[in-house]
């Protein structure tokens, strides 16, 4: 079995700033798990938004806090250790995706991050379209078993070529198929990973494994 199957997690949902801040936290005794929003489990988050500002600390202990808005709520992110210079360049005014899981301690709901990409801020307003989308159009269940099929053959037939390139993003997989809703998407990806067919080599990139 690949090493990269150690990869294998859930899918972060896509979602709004605004979304996080009123999910509802679930905890196992003292220890966050996850956060109830719209009948979703949600533990990994992929959201887009502008850093607005950064502290770093100056003593021994090393961490940065972050704050992301994207026009519908503000966020931390909180970064410890090693992972400081991993993203240092990451300063205020950018705009990112952050990809990263979500944690509640304090009743204060932010994200310890795994990526940080620079995007162009045009990419801010598609986010929010795409989100706008979702929630005004959840998706339907497929009834129909040859829509199935082809549903999926899409996927895994966008996931195959760009094996040459060394896999895909899951953010360029629903750019490329902008007639299958995203949330369908996701799923049918999850499915894939968990049959052993992709994989991830990385958070938010999958590739073809057969």
């Amino acid at each position: 079995m690949p090493e990269e199957n150690q990869y294998k997690r859930n899918i972060a949902f896509k979602l709004r700033i605004g979304d996080l801040l009123i999910a509802k936290p679930i905890f196992d005794q003292e220890k966050y798990k996850y956060s109830e929003l719209g009948g979703k489990n949600v533990s990994r988050v992929n959201v887009v938004g502008n850093i607005v500002e950064r502290y770093d600390s100056e003593g021994e202990k090393k961490y940065s806090f972050l704050k992301l808005d994207d026009g519908s709520g503000q966020i931390s992110l909180k970064i410890f250790g090693e992972d400081v210079d991993k993203f240092k360049s990451i300063g205020q005014g950018l705009t990112v995706t952050v990809i990263g899981f979500l944690r509640n301690w304090n009743n204060e709901t932010y994200i310890t991050p795994e990526i940080i990409k620079e995007q162009d801020p045009k990419y801010l307003l598609i986010r929010k379209l795409e989100t706008e989308k979702e929630r005004n159009n959840e998706a339907a269940p497929i009834e129909n078993k040859a829509e199935f099929v082809a549903i999926k053959d899409k996927i895994l037939g966008t996931i195959k070529a760009a094996e040459e390139e060394g896999g895909i993003e899951m953010d360029q997989i629903i750019m490329n198929l902008r007639d299958i809703d995203t949330e369908i998407i996701n799923q049918e990806v999850q499915k894939l990973l968990e049959e052993g067919i992709v994989f991830e080599p990385r958070p938010g990139k999958v590739r073809y494994l057969g």
